[in-house]
C-alpha cells in the first residue's frame, strides 16, 4: 500500500484524569526526522513518542503536537512554615505591645506573608500518563496514516498513467526506428543517383551502409529495458512496504535509457516523443518525491 509522505491527524480523548489532545503532521523527507513538541513537565515523553511513531512512519519530517490536561494536577497541598509563622506572630505582638496597638489585624498581616506558605501539586503518574497518551496518539496516527494511504493512491494513479504515456511513446519509437532505417536507404541511393547519374549502383555496398547506419541507430535494447523498468515501476505498488527510495532509483534507470534513446535518434519524429517521455519521467520523479 503506497503511502504520501504528506499527512495530517488530530485526536483528543480524556482518559482517567487526563485529557490528552494530540496532533501529527508530516512533509517530504529523505529519512525519517521526528521533533515532538510537548510542555518541559513532560519531557520524558520525548523518546517514547519517537519510538512509538517510528512504528508507522518511516521516511517524512514528522511534528508532533502534545497538549496535557491532568485534573488530578488541581488538586494542591499547602504547607505551612511553622516555625516562620511563629516567628511573624511573636513580633506582630511585640510590636503591639511595645506601641499600645490592637492585636487584630495581627492575621490578617500574618496571611499577607507569601514566604511562610509553599504550594504542592499531586506528583504526575508518569505511566499512566504515558497509558493514556499512547492510546490517544494511536488515533491520531491512524487518521494520520489514512490521509497518507488516499494521497498515496492518488500519486499512484498520476505515476500510472505518466507510465502508460511512456509506453505510448515507446511502441511508436519501436514502430518508427527500422522505417527510419528504409528511408535512410532511399535518401542514400537517390543522392549517389544524383552524382553519378545512370551508372550502375553498388546495392551490396549500400545494404553494407545501412546496415552500419541501421546498428547505429538501432534502440530495441533500450526500449526492451524501458519496458522492463516499466513493469518493475508497477510491480513495486503491490509491495506492502516503503518504497519511496526504490522508486527514486529506479526512475534514474528510466532516465538512463531515454537519453540513450535520444542521443541515438536522427528522426525528428523519434526526437520529439524522446522529449515527452522525459517529460514524463520528470513529472514522475516529481510525484516520486512524496512517496514514503
Amino acid at each position: 500500500m503506497v503511502k504520501s509522505m504528506t499527512g495530517y491527524g488530530r485526536a483528543v480523548e480524556t482518559i482517567g484524569t487526563f485529557t490528552v489532545t494530540v496532533e501529527i503532521k508530516s512533509v517530504n523527507h529523505r529519512y525519517f526526522e521526528f521533533s515532538p513538541k510537548v510542555y518541559r513537565a513532560y519531557s520524558f515523553l520525548e523518546e517514547k513518542l519517537k519510538s512509538y511513531v517510528q512504528q508507522y512512519i518511516s521516511r517524512g519530517k514528522v511534528d508532533c503536537y502534545i497538549q496535557i490536561e491532568n485534573e488530578a494536577t488541581d488538586e494542591c497541598i499547602v504547607k505551612v512554615n511553622h516555625s516562620l509563622a511563629s516567628g511573624y506572630i511573636n513580633a506582630f505582638r511585640e510590636i503591639a505591645d511595645t506601641y499600645s496597638l490592637e492585636t487584630d489585624d495581627i492575621f490578617e498581616n500574618l496571611i499577607s506573608r507569601s514566604d511562610i506558605f509553599s504550594v504542592h501539586k499531586n506528583e504526575t503518574d508518569e505511566e499512566a500518563l504515558w497509558d493514556a497518551v499512547s492510546q490517544v496518539l494511536k488515533s491520531a496516527i491512524d487518521s494520520f496514516i489514512n490521509m497518507r494511504v488516499i494521497e498515496g493512491e492518488k500519486l499512484k494513479n498520476d505515476i500510472f498513467a505518466r507510465a502508460d504515456s511512456i509506453l505510448e511513446n515507446v511502441s511508436f519509437i519501436e514502430e518508427r526506428s527500422p522505417q527510419t532505417v528504409a528511408e535512410y536507404n532511399e535518401k542514400l541511393k537517390k543522392r549517389i543517383q544524383d552524382l553519378i547519374g545512370d551508372a550502375n549502383v553498388d546495392e551490396q555496398r549500400l545494404l553494407t551502409e545501412a546496415a552500419i547506419f541501421a546498428d547505429k541507430i538501432a534502440v530495441a535494447e533500450e526500449t526492451v529495458r524501458l519496458r522492463s523498468h516499466i513493469d518493475q515501476l508497477h510491480s513495486f505498488f503491490e509491495l506492502d512496504r516503503p518504497i519511496g527510495r526504490d522508486l527514486d532509483f529506479l526512475i534514474q534507470e528510466i532516465n538512463r535509457e531515454t537519453n540513450t534513446i535520444g542521443s541515438k535518434a536522427t528522426d525528428l519524429d523519434i526526437a520529439k516523443r524522446v522529449i515527452s517521455i522525459k517529460s514524463d519521467i520528470e513529472k514522475i520523479r516529481e510525484q516520486v518525491q512524496n512517496i514514503e
